[in-house]
């Protein structure tokens, strides 16, 4: 009996230990010009997922233009504030948690980790409105309970070049937000992220080649994984923080491991068996490690029965093999 009542404490830790590291199973919950109703949710729990991105939008109309619009009357619902409130509403009112993650558009589409200023008084201005657009909706997360806040995606230069700002800004957001932080840095630019020390979470949007191959195989995917994967572990022991995939997801066409990031509205062959077959790998070299958080699928949209199928070959795996993975997979994790 005593040799029992030794052992007692122990197995309850370890229990608690075991329940304290479920994985975020998340999809990245695009904003729409709707509402979010209960019939929009629930193919998101019949997926087992467990947390949602929401993502409110500032947008910017070039590279080099340093004004931040947000919250705007011009948007869509649920680009702004009262949109992201009422997404989380509904989201949490079905046990969904979420992670607030505020996002900038460029023009035309381009890339946000080349935004650059060409002076020191445009530095001020982007600065000034990005604080204004970050805040806004660190206040909102805070306001519903948010489990985690992303202060921004893909602003590699951004970072780059006015590195200080960004730790003012981490230190201004933790007085408004008590939850946890993170920043969605792009598959090429985390290793020299500066502020990893100051989150909570390595955030990656993981959109790693993995192989050249037309349809690649589950085996080759496997290998093209280990270098990355390597190097993903190595950061996180470096900065004592665990890694989360901010986003990750596969387009279901040929070479959809090749370069992931292609966002373009290419012709190329519609591939659904790749694009299941590149989740799977992933779920399998990454879920299982004591030092990867999880992750949000990109991208999940609001009218799930009009989006997606097999004729698509973009990124969302709505109605389409891939969502049966994702299924199976986060109903276990």
């Amino acid at each position: 009996m005593k040799r029992l009542l030794v052992l007692l404490p122990i197995l309850l830790t370890l229990s608690c230990a075991s329940q304290s590291v479920q994985k975020i199973n998340g999809v990245s919950f695009v904003a729409s010009r709707e509402k979010a109703e209960q019939v929009h949710i629930e193919p998101i729990l019949k997926i087992n997922a467990n947390y949602a991105a929401v993502m409110p939008f500032g947008f910017i109309s070039d590279i080099n233009n340093p004004v931040v619009i947000h919250n705007s009357e011009r948007q869509w619902f649920g680009e702004t504030k009262v949109g992201g409130k009422q997404y989380i509403e509904q989201l949490h009112a079905n046990g969904i948690k979420v992670m607030v993650k505020p996002q900038i558009w460029i023009r035309h589409g381009q890339f946000t980790g080349d935004l650059v200023m060409n002076s020191e008084e445009e530095w001020k201005t982007l600065e000034e409105g990005y604080t204004d657009f970050v805040l806004t909706y660190a206040g909102l997360a805070e306001e519903t309970n948010a489990d985690i806040f992303c202060i921004g995606t893909e602003l590699e230069e951004f970072v780059k070049n006015r590195p200080e700002y960004w730790f003012q800004l981490i230190a201004q957001i933790r007085e408004v937000f008590t939850g946890k932080l993170t920043y969605a840095a792009n598959w090429d630019e985390y290793t020299r992220t500066p502020f990893w020390d100051d989150l909570d979470f390595i955030g990656v949007d993981a959109y790693f080649p993995l192989s050249e191959s037309q349809h690649p195989s589950k085996e080759q995917m496997k290998e093209g994984w280990q270098k990355w994967k390597k190097e993903l572990y190595e950061k996180s022991k470096e900065v004592d923080r665990p890694v989360l995939f901010t986003e990750f997801g596969y387009r279901s066409m040929d070479y959809t491991a090749h370069k992931p990031w292609l966002v373009d509205r290419n012709e190329t062959n519609v591939n659904l068996e790749a694009q299941s077959d590149a989740l799977q790998v992933t779920f399998e070299e990454f879920w299982s490690q004591d030092w990867f958080m999880g992750g949000f699928i990109w991208k999940w949209f609001l009218r799930h029965d009009e989006v997606g199928g097999e004729a698509d070959n973009r990124f969302t795996p709505q109605n389409k093999p891939a969502e049966k993975v994702i299924q199976s997979f986060y109903g276990k994790l």
